[in-house]
């Protein structure tokens, strides 16, 4: 064997179709493509047609429910009160209330109340009436010795 003998398995290969190479080829003029018409044109995809069949976004079911109803709550965490009141901008002795909060810049809007949460550490007793508040977060101020009380009875808690 030479290498001029050398040569694929018969059928392994495929010649590419050269489009729009004139009438000669068979897929000159056109290049397959029909007349006129969207396809027809360059740059043209459309995602998710499926020539009239329901597509599949469509055909697969919702999940899902947004409650139209539902209370936004101002979310604030433990240890950023703490780190306002080291500042000097709350007052640590005083009742530490959402209007409170507003005024010193930690909130900046109530929307539907103030809800504490228990992240960082609360050092020195303090006193707080918000909205709503998570477990954590009452266990915490009570166990440095303040308190932390719901004011409206929140319903989706």
């Amino acid at each position: 064997m030479k290498l001029h003998e050398l040569h694929d398995n018969p059928g392994a290969t495929k010649k590419r179709k050269r489009v729009g190479r004139g009438p000669g080829s068979g897929t000159g003029k056109m290049g397959g493509r029909g007349i006129k018409g969207q396809k027809s044109r360059s740059g043209v995809a459309i995602n998710g047609y499926e020539g009239g069949q329901m597509p599949l976004y469509q055909r697969l079911p919702k999940r899902g429910f947004n409650k139209p109803n539902r209370k936004e709550f101002a979310v604030v965490n433990l240890g950023l009160i703490q780190k306002f009141i080291d500042a000097g901008k709350l007052d640590g002795k005083a009742e530490i209330t959402e209007d409170a909060m507003i005024a010193s810049g930690l909130v900046r809007r109530k929307l539907d109340g103030v809800r504490v949460l228990a992240k960082g550490e609360v050092s020195g007793k303090l006193k707080i009436s918000v909205t709503g508040a998570s477990k954590a977060a009452v266990e915490a101020v009570e166990k440095a010795g303040g308190s932390l009380t719901v004011a409206a009875p929140a319903a989706a808690e």
